[in-house]
């Protein structure tokens, strides 16, 4: 199995970070413009990236006193197993730390997910820090 870590400071309150986050139907207003749209119905997320690729999510765990996300791809092209976690941690007055643990399968796919992640992580950051 493959993995990516990402982790990014975030100049921003954590409890504000984690009430953007824990918002799972909002992804595209906290991710934009890597996220386009998305659409929650149910535990199933579905997302539309900049690039046109659609991507169905089931939403697994939504925990407050974690502030993690935990959520897994139903149908991304050409992964076999995909699961990830976000999560926001205290860091000191005013900052927080955005962790984003991702893993997949096959392992063939990292340079298709990396730089998704990483513009991803970079969204979270800005759109956080302008807000």
């Amino acid at each position: 199995m493959a993995s990516i870590h990402k982790e990014i400071a975030v100049e921003v309150e954590p409890d504000a970070a984690w009430k953007a986050l824990r918002n799972v139907g909002e992804a595209h207003r906290l991710f934009a413009p890597v996220l386009t749209e998305c659409r929650l119905e149910g535990d199933v997320r579905t997302v539309r990236f900049a690039n046109g690729m659609v991507l169905r999510e089931q939403v697994l765990d939504v925990d407050d006193a974690q502030r993690r996300v935990a959520y897994a791809a139903v149908d991304g092209p050409g992964m076999t197993f995909h699961h990830a976690s976000m999560r926001v941690v205290e860091a000191g007055p005013g900052n927080c730390r955005f962790v984003w643990t991702t893993d997949f399968l096959p392992a063939g796919i990292r340079d298709n997910i990396a730089p998704l992640i990483e513009q991803g992580a970079a969204a979270f950051k800005r759109n956080l820090e302008k807000a």
